[in-house]
């Protein structure tokens, strides 16, 4: 049986709203994932650039801490270098002043000759040669010329070795040093320097660390004495 025009009409319109509603459901799915889709890439990128961002804080405030302990390790190094400088400007100051009290023990001549004699003794112990040149200052040579004989005579009592001293009278020690001797032999080619300043130089590198912790307190950094 034929279909009449309405008929037709009607199921045309039918099928244009089922096919209608078809597309309807499919572009509201193909939305659906795209929004989907659109959500998982907007959070994978957030926390892509969440996690750049955090890195590059951490790093900028690691930046900071290492040129905060930086500093930090120059003013503590800058204030041991000025804390080693003034301690080593005491001691020098310590120094000098012994070195001008040594003055003063020449001023007690009948000291100063045992000293001096004990000076030249050691000298010859030192060198064990037999002709020996002694310089002193001119001030000092009667003192030493005195000394001599006892130096001598204490020399070969131990040595049991003769020697023969010189008193060098035109090549005197400076006037300007506190005391002492120079033992000279072969052409002052091999000299001892016995003089005050010479004997005070040599105690006080012997007694450098003693010294240092008598005037500052021990130091609890330093691991060994010597």
């Amino acid at each position: 049986m034929a279909l009449s025009d309405a008929d037709v009409q009607k199921q045309i319109t039918h099928m244009m709203a089922f096919i209608e509603q078809e597309a309807n459901e499919k572009a509201e799915e193909i939305e659906a994932r795209a929004e989907e889709e659109f959500t998982i890439e907007k959070g994978r990128l957030v926390q892509q650039n969440r996690i750049k961002i955090n890195e590059f804080y951490d790093r900028k405030e690691k930046n900071v801490e290492m040129q905060r302990k930086i500093g930090a390790s120059n003013l503590l190094n800058k204030s041991r270098v000025e804390v080693l400088h003034a301690q080593e400007a005491h001691v020098k100051s310590v120094l000098s002043e012994a070195q001008q009290k040594l003055s003063l023990i020449t001023q007690n001549r009948s000291k100063y000759s045992v000293i001096l004699q004990k000076l030249i003794t050691q000298g010859l112990c030192q060198l064990m040669e037999p002709n020996v040149t002694v310089k002193c200052r001119q001030a000092d040579y009667s003192l030493v010329e005195e000394a001599v004989p006892q130096s001598v005579e204490d020399y070969t009592a131990m040595s049991k070795l003769p020697c023969n001293v010189t008193i060098d009278t035109t090549n005197w020690l400076p006037a300007h040093i506190c005391g002492g001797v120079e033992l000279t032999v072969r052409n002052n080619r091999i000299k001892i320097s016995n003089t005050l300043e010479a004997r005070l130089d040599m105690l006080s590198q012997q007694m450098l660390p003693e010294m240092r912790e008598m005037l500052f307190g021990k130091n609890l950094n330093r691991k060994f004495n010597t």
